[in-house]
């Protein structure tokens, strides 16, 4: 499956496919099972995601702009360079995750648990922080708003 822009994948078990560079733009993934997988590269942008399991998954250089990731746990994952520009991350949990050179612009971030994230170089600028916990945080030459 390269190719499913719109597709409706709800509650989908997609384990076993090749989603590497992967066009499903606007889909409904809500429900299903990513775990495991590699994704890198992929366009999920516009894209339901709620609710999908996504444990051990590579989401290196994804692009998420868009897409509603409301209540997802993507602690401790790989999500260098991902662009999550207009993605709803309401209750999040980024926990320990590597959100490296990711664009976060523009995002309510107050309800997202991003403690003990890796920040370096991502793009914060007109996010939303206020009231957040950001212990151990690393926030070296990550840009956000002075």
């Amino acid at each position: 499956m390269r190719t499913c822009a719109g597709a409706d994948l709800r509650g989908a078990d997609l384990r076993e496919s090749d989603l590497r560079e992967a066009k499903l733009a606007g889909a409904n993934l809500r429900g299903s099972n990513l775990g495991g997988m590699d994704l890198t590269g992929a366009n999920l942008s516009e894209t339901d995601l709620r609710e999908t399991e996504l444990r051990r998954a590579k989401l290196v250089g994804v692009d998420l702009h868009g897409s509603d990731l409301r209540g997802l746990n993507l602690g401790g994952l790989d999500l260098r360079e991902v662009d999550l520009s207009g993605a709803d991350l309401r209750e999040v949990d980024l926990r320990g995750a590597d959100v490296s050179g990711a664009d976060l612009r523009e995002l309510d971030l107050r309800e997202t648990d991003l403690r003990g994230a890796k920040l370096v170089g991502a793009d914060l600028r007109g996010s939303d922080l206020r009231g957040m916990d950001l212990r151990g945080v690393d926030l070296d030459a990550g840009q956000a708003d002075s």
